[in-house]
């Protein structure tokens, strides 16, 4: 796989100049509305749910801005990877390339834009009150660990999205429902008491890279072993399952695009 990245890598980096390029097309403000569009979330979210759930929790509007940005580059990334095949038929049916070139420039792309809603994130981390520690380096890990989940993930919408386009709509309703069951703007531990219902919810890989965050930056914890393992299994068993799902359909991809 290497061997081959390394040989179409002038074909990776135009993609990802292309998309780049494309997501910022005919807009005025062209890359500050990755800037912008996070902090009008965050007011929205903060508007709504600040007087119900910011009472009891500690720098609310870090915390709510931890899990939003979390999710949001794991929607972009997951949601613009599934038309990631379809989206480039016209290249690999003419031209034999490795197919996961198409999703990995695509989650890129979303990277690019996480990196400048982090800075953001960062300045409104100061403005809170929250000092910056040695400890933020760790944030790398659940970064590198969602990137990784992205792509897993990525794969297997790509290839569900070739076979079934129905795909896309039940998709759209369930990072909508995703998106109340990980915690983004309320605490768990307000929810309930019961230690088991709060166990539940790292069945959602995206809470635990939520969790993950939060724990060093609101709570100014290093995160446990075990929650450092959940998300490298979460991470590793997607990318797994994506990488079966490309090698054994590699060919049918071409018949149905």
């Amino acid at each position: 796989m290497f061997k081959k990245f390394s040989k179409y890598r002038f074909l990776f980096e135009e993609l990802v100049k292309r998309d780049f390029k494309k997501k910022y097309k005919r807009s005025i403000l062209g890359m500050l509305w990755s800037l912008i569009m996070p902090l009008l979330q965050l007011l929205v979210l903060y508007l709504v749910f600040g007087n119900f759930f910011g009472k009891n929790t500690p720098h609310f509007i870090v915390y709510i801005f931890s899990g939003n940005i979390v999710y949001q580059f794991f929607c972009d990334a997951t949601q613009g990877g599934m038309r990631s095949l379809v989206d480039n038929a016209g290249i690999y049916s003419k031209v034999n390339v490795p197919k996961y070139l198409f999703l990995a420039s695509r989650n890129i792309q979303s990277l690019l834009n996480f990196g400048l809603s982090l800075i953001v994130y960062f300045a409104l981390v100061l403005v809170d009150g929250i000092s910056l520690k040695w400890s933020f380096f760790l944030l790398l890990y659940p970064i590198l660990m969602l990137v990784i989940f992205n792509l897993g993930m990525g794969m297997i919408l790509s290839a569900l999205f070739v076979f079934f386009r129905d795909i896309e709509y039940l998709y759209s309703v369930f990072c909508m429902l995703l998106c109340y069951m990980s915690a983004i703007f309320y605490n768990v531990k307000d929810m309930t008491s019961d230690v088991t219902k709060q166990m539940l919810f790292y069945l959602n890989p995206v809470y635990a890279f939520i969790t993950y965050v939060r724990k060093i930056v609101v709570y100014n914890e290093i995160p446990s072993l075990r929650l450092s393992l959940l998300c490298a299994f979460y991470a590793f068993l997607a990318l797994i399952i994506g990488c079966v799902i490309y090698k054994k359909n590699n060919y049918r991809f071409l018949y149905y695009v």
